[in-house]
């Protein structure tokens, strides 16, 4: 499977705004507490998506609105994994593991939950066998991660 270029940069785009969302929210978090802070977070989040929902559909892409076809019951449940996410990150980039070292761990926690994803078709998604490809990966990125880790003592 080729990786489209496009994609990728977007998806690299959204892991910076990832880290500076969680950076930014850890800083609101000091001054006030995790949870008011995921609830600030949210929030303005909530009115920067209907902005941005709101110029999509001026600019006539309806398919930013609705592809049409109803969703499945629990595919309205992301915002409470997202909600979980801000909280335990503003906890723990707070903490001695600090930005990076919590954002290793979050990568490494996305890569485990994905390959469990893949191989059972969780949420709908089509099924996929790990390969020692992934395996590699996953030990690379687990063995970075403890490198960022162990530097910072």
């Amino acid at each position: 499977m080729r990786m489209n270029i496009g994609s990728g940069g977007l998806a690299i785009g959204a892991g910076a705004l990832l880290s500076a969302m969680i950076g930014l929210n850890s800083q609101l978090a000091v001054y006030s507490s995790p949870a008011a802070a995921s609830w600030v977070a949210h929030g303005i989040g909530t009115l920067a998506a209907g902005v941005l929902l709101r110029g999509l559909c001026f600019l006539g892409q309806q398919s930013a609105v609705s592809s049409g076809q109803p969703a499945p019951w629990w595919a309205w449940l992301g915002g409470i994994p997202g909600a979980m996410t801000v909280l335990l990150a503003a906890i723990t980039v707070n903490s001695p593991l600090a930005l990076s070292g919590s954002l290793a761990l979050m990568l490494l926690g996305q890569m485990l939950f994905g390959m469990a994803t893949d191989v059972c078709g969780g949420f709908g998604m089509a099924k996929r066998r790990l390969t020692p490809r992934d395996g590699g990966a996953l030990l690379c990125v687990l063995a970075g991660t403890l490198l960022l880790i162990m530097a910072g003592r």
